[in-house]
């Protein structure tokens, strides 16, 4: 038996830096963090499984506040492992608790009850997305733009991906088309939209509960993990996206019209 029935201690499940006081631009890095609370005994997983990437995004939190630094811009991180809770799911979604993640069986997640699933949900989703409905009042009269950054493996189900950046949407179409319509001539990645996955998959919860559903242009960056290893290039990286969202940003109106 891998989860304990006495309280545990969740400790700090998102962690915020704060931009300049008129921001108008919010950053979100969800799985920042492979943290398990000590409580959940490591959900029964071997360190090769908590490292890895089924765990957390490991490059993104880098390159998100590499951003946040350049857009003056509040950061919202999330502080636990993406496999206690994935805040880019829904409390009803399945894959917000998963019993296996790609190759990796999850022997904490086997039979949660009820009871359970909802301690995780009110521990760890609740938190995140008070955080963000908070910014986003805190930001309202500059606040037009919500930007999410994530990371994917160069082999996505045993075969290698070409895919470098994903521009992904959810319900709000209008950014992530203006990006990919208007990719600088610097930017020499392999880009494409809504891969390799998209909302079909159910990873733009945030994007349509904090960005569409408050009116602000939004969208989800996706990079390869090999263009972020590098410190260097996370820092270049980032400096490019910031550009490159600058220049599509400036094709709307400040309340987002085209």
């Amino acid at each position: 038996m891998f989860i304990s029935t006495s309280p545990i201690d969740f400790g700090e499940v998102v962690r915020v830096f704060p931009g300049k006081n008129d921001f108008e631009t919010l950053i979100v890095c969800e799985h920042a963090s492979n943290g398990i609370p000590s409580g959940l005994r490591g959900l029964g997983l071997g360190e090769e499984t908590r490292s890895s990437h089924v765990a957390w995004n490991p490059g993104a939190p880098d390159v998100a506040q590499d951003m946040v630094r350049e857009m003056e811009a509040p950061l919202a991180l999330g502080a636990i492992s993406r496999l206690v809770y994935d805040c880019n799911r829904p409390p009803e979604s399945p894959s917000a608790m998963v019993t296996r993640s790609e190759i990796y069986e999850i022997p904490g997640h086997r039979d949660l009850s009820p009871t359970t699933r909802l301690e995780r949900v009110n521990a760890v989703c609740k938190p995140l997305d008070e955080t963000l409905a908070k910014l986003v009042k805190a930001g309202a009269g500059a606040l037009s733009l919500l930007v999410t950054v994530r990371r994917f493996e160069p082999v996505l189900r045993d075969r290698p991906t070409d895919v470098e950046i994903g521009i992904v949407h959810g319900k709000d179409k209008r950014l992530a088309r203006a990006l990919v319509a208007a990719i600088p001539e610097g930017l020499s990645f392999d880009t494409r939209l809504n891969e390799p996955c998209g909302a079909a998959e159910g990873v733009a919860h945030t994007l349509d509960r904090h960005g569409a559903a408050n009116g602000l242009l939004n969208v989800m960056i996706e990079i390869r993990g090999d263009l972020v290893r590098a410190r260097r290039r996370q820092s270049d990286l980032a400096a490019r996206l910031v550009a490159w969202i600058r220049q599509a940003r400036a094709g709307f109106g400040r309340d987002g019209s085209a």
